[in-house]
């Protein structure tokens, strides 16, 4: 041990040196090197950042420009879209009021409109075309009917100017019109130049269409007038000039007043002063007619807008040109800007200079500090080597000690001698534990630990740890349960010795601080629960108001154990729904892998929940903190270290999940994690399920079963061993419901099966109020068929000698499922009731076992290398327990000269730390040397031989501390596994089955 403190100390201080001498060669930094530039630096600064400002300011006041452009841009478009909407509405109901004309005044006889009818429905619509002055309808006359047409109604033809119309071979006189342009009646509106081109258009294309700009009688605003043709009869499909002027009857026209118009729009819009809008007519390109606007040179006339109208006549074209009212104003923002960037850099290039100043001063302190922080560096890299180092030199004595008190067990003991070797047994493995948790502490703060992945069997390892603690859970009358959900698929790639941990530490600290109702497992999707987080005082007061003051027997609560816990998603109201899911999903478990083959990940959700004392409040801060508990007191009652949870907390996270905890005092606690799981290989999950059907049998399959239990929580965790066996289970609250289940004339409450088996737990058997003889009053025949009474299984944490000839008398049988559940020890209490399969023999596995590896190692010859004579001693004494014959090396030395080829040894267990010589170089050499012996031997084969001959001595490692001698290095080094010391049956088997066939029992003994 001294030797390898002082070799580990002489590394760590030749390291130390290195590290010291790297940091007095360090050269100087640029700034040192460049002093004498700094001035100059500074100046060329300064030159830079007055540049930089100028840039900034012209950007941002083109980007004004641009805004202001873009505003500009959308206002005017805005109002011009506007106008045209409202004109197109307008013409929309002037056309209508075409076709309603036609319709009431020519095709009706006699006609249906009149001036007086005309004038008021005009007047009452006149809200729909707000931006006409008015609107009138002038008939078609030709001359021929001149004289009868005045006669008719009364009046002469007039022109514009109100003088009888000349004779001419067509007039358009006025005969309707709306009040506000009732001045136009019998105005030949053929007359009037313009209005002679509308009409003549409009009756050609018949469309609308509209005049250039002039001015309107009566205002004498600038305006438009819009004319509609009228016919007196329905045009063909495809009509022609000609056809469309024979039908024309008449031509209604509307006054558009553009002025007012746009007026009234620019009124109606927010910031109508901020632009000036002019409207012209651009039909005539080279002489455009304002029709809204003054042409004056008022405004920004460097920024102009120009927006497109179209108001429905082809023919005129209008456009809509917009400038801001007043000019662009100075950009003080960029000024600002600008002026308070190149400040800033100045106030900066001062500091940079000042403080490259003292940056020789700066320099020495940090070369200084760095000199100390690579010796606080190496110190604590000591720590951890020291403390690695420390806890295997106290492992190994230990394991030589664990060793032969497993060989003293081995040997004919009285009874007292083999309970103090027992006691010393469980206190020497207790303390191993305890430096397992110190070490892997270490390697978490070095960042050297990691973790494996290989397939494991998750419900394998939960009823394992339930295993461990189901002698302390039955001692206190603890209820001890698992449940796993069917989604969580049946293998998982992952670390299971560092799952197997988290678990052992949660669950056992959960036996250690509760003293009644229930430790409650379960397993299920991470995304099917709600995210938990660390409860505060808040939390822990809202939970119990007024139930959680109150005693068990006063209340009792849908939980495992029908005590309150702390976190109400367990309890039957929430844990009814996932019971429920895997109902209706059974086979849900295939489903996910065949849904999720995509998938190469499973998040994992488990949380294990007790009923104990809870964790103070204060104390809930520095649960997961190394080295803590909740208090003086608790150290005292309950003793451990407190570094568990951290340990455990740190596994967590390497796994990629995260733990928390909600608790409540003199409640309970329930911890939580996720944890991230590789989807186990299809090739893996084959040979798993193998494994499983082998651990499991098959015979229960299609069995029924009836399951008496009061507690929701409970029954459910029952109904999912049995059904892990393949037992279908249907469950009645009560004793009586049971019975009522199986009674007479098959009738059942609900049952929809004829049970093989009942299983009944202890205490609703004894709270029924006929102390179960119900169920032992069956009648063998239902409709006339004589069946076989089901057999009575008890279930039960624990139970006196009196109960249980109780039980008996009531008709039970007269093995007891005792709790924990787990389902091999379900499916061996069942073959033992049943008499399916072989019934297990106490000590059976373990006989079974020695069996295995006595045919495998038995008549092997095997060499055992390691530096510690103790260790040989245990490791010989180990593998000769089992037949073989075991030759010591005391260093690695020793067994390169015992492993000279040719030599008759089968394999060899090579400890790793050994003076002069450790087992990884060993193994190189060894290697080397059947290679150079291979190649020998193989190249005087002739070609056209079939075999070939190899020298390879399967080379294990043994090591007290399987931390630092990872599966990963001895691979590297040509090792072909790793065995743990000291040695048990499940690990020697793994590691020598791959190398040695079995023989027959018979041939070894």
């Amino acid at each position: 041990m001294g030797h390898k403190l002082q070799q580990s100390h002489h590394h760590h201080s030749v390291a130390v040196k290195v590290n010291e001498q790297m940091g007095t060669k360090r050269g100087y930094t640029f700034i040192q090197s460049n002093r004498a530039w700094l001035p100059k630096f500074l100046l060329l600064w300064v030159m830079v950042m007055a540049f930089m400002s100028t840039r900034i300011y012209k950007n941002m006041d083109d980007d004004n420009k641009v805004r202001r452009r873009e505003v500009l841009s959308s206002m005017c478009d805005q109002r011009a879209r506007m106008l045209q909407d409202q004109f197109s509405v307008s013409v929309n109901h002037v056309h209508a009021l075409a076709i309603l004309v036609s319709t009431f005044h020519y095709y009706k006889n006699p006609s249906a409109i009149d001036q007086e009818t005309f004038a008021e429905y005009t007047a009452r619509t006149a809200f729909e075309r707000p931006l006409l002055s008015g609107v009138a309808y002038a008939e078609r006359v030709v001359l021929s009917e001149r004289e009868r047409f005045e006669r008719q109604h009364g009046w002469t033809i007039k022109t514009m100017q109100r003088e009888p119309s000349p004779i001419r071979d067509e007039y358009a006189p006025v005969i309707f019109s709306q009040e506000t342009v009732s001045y136009i009646e019998s105005l030949d509106m053929m007359s009037g130049e313009e209005d002679q081109e509308n009409i003549l258009r409009a009756r050609a294309t018949g469309k609308a269409v509209l005049t250039s700009p002039f001015r309107l009688l009566g205002s004498h605003h600038l305006g438009v007038v819009l004319t509609f043709p009228v016919y007196k009869s329905k045009l063909p499909p495809r009509p022609t000039v000609e056809e469309r002027i024979d039908a024309t009857a008449g031509y209604l026209g509307g006054a558009f007043d553009v002025e007012s118009l746009v007026e009234n729009l620019l009124g109606q819009l927010a910031g109508n002063q901020a632009i000036l809008v002019n409207v012209y007519d651009i039909t005539n390109s080279s002489d455009p007619l304002i029709m809204y606007g003054h042409q004056n040179q008022d405004g920004d006339l460097a920024l102009l807008h120009e927006s497109k109208l179209d108001f429905g006549d082809p023919f005129r074209k209008h456009q809509m040109i917009c400038r801001y009212l007043q000019k662009a104003p100075t950009s003080w923002t960029a000024l600002t800007t600008a002026f308070l960037f190149s400040v800033i850099c100045l106030l900066v290039g001062y500091i940079l200079y000042g403080a490259a100043i003292h940056i020789v001063k700066v320099e020495d302190d940090f070369h200084e500090m760095q000199e100390l922080k690579v010796r606080a560096e190496a110190a604590d890299v000591a720590k951890s080597q020291f403390l690695a180092t420390v806890s295997h030199e106290i492992r190994t004595p230990m394991n030589g000690i664990l060793g032969m008190l497993a060989l003293l067990l081995d040997t004919e003991l009285s009874s007292t001698q083999r309970d103090y070797a027992q006691t010393a047994q469980v206190c020497g493995k207790a303390l191993i534990a305890l430096i397992n948790e110190v070490l892997d502490r270490a390697k978490i703060e070095a960042g050297k630990l990691e973790l494996e992945a290989v397939p494991f069997d998750l419900r394998s390892i939960l009823d394992d740890v339930l295993s461990l603690f189901s002698e302390k859970s039955r001692n206190k009358g603890i209820e001890l349960g698992v449940f796993v959900s069917d989604k969580v698929p049946e293998t998982v790639m992952g670390d299971p010795g560092r799952f197997r941990q988290i678990i052992t530490n949660l669950v056992g600290n959960s036996v250690k601080f509760t003293e009644r109702g229930h430790i409650f497992v379960k397993v299920q999707l991470a995304e099917n629960t709600k995210p938990i987080v660390v409860s505060k005082a808040e939390t822990c007061l809202n939970g119990g108001s007024d139930e959680g003051v109150k005693l068990s027997g006063a209340r009792q609560f849908k939980t495992l154990s029908g005590y309150e816990a702390a976190d109400e998603r367990n309890s039957w109201d929430s844990f009814k729904h996932l019971v429920a899911d895997e109902e209706l999903g059974y086979d849900a478990s295939v489903n996910m892998t065949v849904s999720d083959e995509a998938s190469t990940s499973v998040t994992l959700m488990v949380s294990v929940e007790d009923t104990g004392i809870g964790i103070p409040l204060i104390a809930q801060d520095r649960v997961f903190a190394p080295f803590m508990q909740a208090d003086s007191s608790t150290s005292r009652n309950y003793g451990g270290t407190g570094i568990g949870l951290s340990i455990s907390k740190c596994l967590v996270e390497l796994m990629g999940g995260h733990i928390s905890f909600i608790s409540r005092p003199q409640v309970g606690s329930t911890f939580s994690f996720t944890a991230v799981f590789g989807r186990s290989k299809k090739a893996s999950l084959c040979d798993k399920k193998k494994s499983n059907a082998e651990d499991l049998p098959s015979g229960f399959r299609g069995l029924k079963a009836l399951l008496v239990d009061g507690k929701p929580v409970r029954a459910a965790l029952t109904r999912y061993h049995l059904k892990r066996l393949g037992i279908l289970v249907e469950v009645a609250s009560s004793v009586k419901i049971a019975a009522s289940a199986c009674g007479k004339n098959g009738s059942s409450c609900g049952s929809k099966i004829q049970p093989d088996i009942i299983l009944v737990e202890k205490d609703s058997w004894l709270s029924a109020e006929d102390g179960g003889s119900s169920l032992q009053m069956l009648d063998c025949k239902q409709n006339g068929h004589i069946f076989k009474l089901p057999k009575m299984i008890l279930l039960a944490t624990n139970v006196t000698n009196a109960e249980l000839e109780k039980a008996k008398a009531a008709g039970f049988a007269d093995t007891v499922i005792m709790k924990p559940m787990r389902a091999s020890m379900v499916a061996a209490c069942l073959q033992q009731v049943l008499g399916i399969g072989k019934k297990r023999q106490p000590g059976k596995d373990i006989l079974n076992g020695s069996s295995v590896l006595r045919s495998l190692l038995c008549g092997k010859k095997i060499l055992v290398v390691d530096d510690n004579l103790i260790n040989r001693r245990v490791a010989a004494g180990a593998l000769k327990k089992f037949g073989a014959a075991v030759e010591c090396a005391e260093s690695g030395k020793a067994a390169l000269k015992l492993l000279q080829l040719p030599h008759c040894f089968d394999a060899c267990f090579m400890d790793i730390q050994m003076p002069e010589m450790d087992g990884f170089e060993a193994t190189r050499q060894i290697r080397m040397m059947e290679s150079r012996e291979n190649e020998q031997m193989n190249g005087d084969i002739d070609e056209g031989s079939t075999g070939k001959c190899e020298w390879h001595v399967p080379i294990l490692a043994m090591t007290a501390d399987v931390i630092h001698a990872t599966y990963d290095k001895c691979l590297k080094c040509g090792m072909d596994g790793y065995v743990s010391k000291p040695f048990e049956e499940e690990n020697l088997y793994q590691a020598v089955a791959k190398f040695f066939k079995a023989k027959p029992i018979s041939d070894t003994q």
